[in-house]
């Protein structure tokens, strides 16, 4: 791979749970079961699903990924917040004080979020050397180019610097309709 080109990840609504809200919703001492690998490692969309529900609508069958989390964080597309009828912030992964209420159902229980529920803002996961033999740094700004029939240059790109981390932009679904990208398809750092 090139120095500046980047693998496109397309993330579509899911959810990271605590330990205790994931036991709150399937049971005492539940563990979530791994269903496939994801980009960055040691992570991994989880077998398990929730209905989100919003105070205008919901969705039925939400991806848990793994492993559990600190705190319970649900990340949705601007789309999927008009159906749910919430207005969520656009925040960096794990920055959710002060974000949106959100209710999670699972065949054990309900869990009302006061705060939790964001709409990520697109980021590059890279290993930290990585990114410094590119001359970025972590929670820096940059811009990618994505290219095909509907090429677009997206801005305020969140670089993600961390030793366990591999190169991955992370886009959401309606980032990535606009673009006319997928999964596994590519961009380039714009320097």
């Amino acid at each position: 791979m090139s120095d500046l080109k980047v693998p496109v990840g397309v993330s579509n609504r899911h959810l990271h749970l605590s330990q205790s809200d994931l036991e709150v919703l399937f049971g005492e001492g539940y563990q979530l079961s791994e269903m496939k690998p994801l980009s960055q490692p040691g992570q991994y969309a989880a077998q398990e699903t929730v209905k989100v529900i919003g105070p205008k609508g919901s969705f039925p069958k939400v991806r848990i990924l793994g492993p559990v989390r600190p705190r319970t964080q649900v990340e949705i597309s601007k789309t999927d917040s008009f159906v749910l009828g919430v207005t969520p912030p656009i925040r960096d992964s794990g920055d959710i004080n002060g974000s949106a209420a959100i209710i999670l159902e699972g065949p054990q229980g309900r869990v009302e979020l006061k705060e939790g529920l964001i709409i990520a803002q697109r980021h590059l996961h890279m290993h930290t050397d990585e990114a410094a033999s590119l001359g970025l740094k972590d929670k820096e700004w940059i811009s990618i180019k994505l290219e095909g029939e509907r090429a677009l240059t997206f801005d305020r790109v969140l670089v993600r610097a961390h030793p366990q981390f591999a190169r991955d932009l992370h886009i959401d679904i309606d980032e990535a309709n606009a673009a006319g990208v997928v999964t596994g398809d590519g961009g380039v750092i714009v320097k």
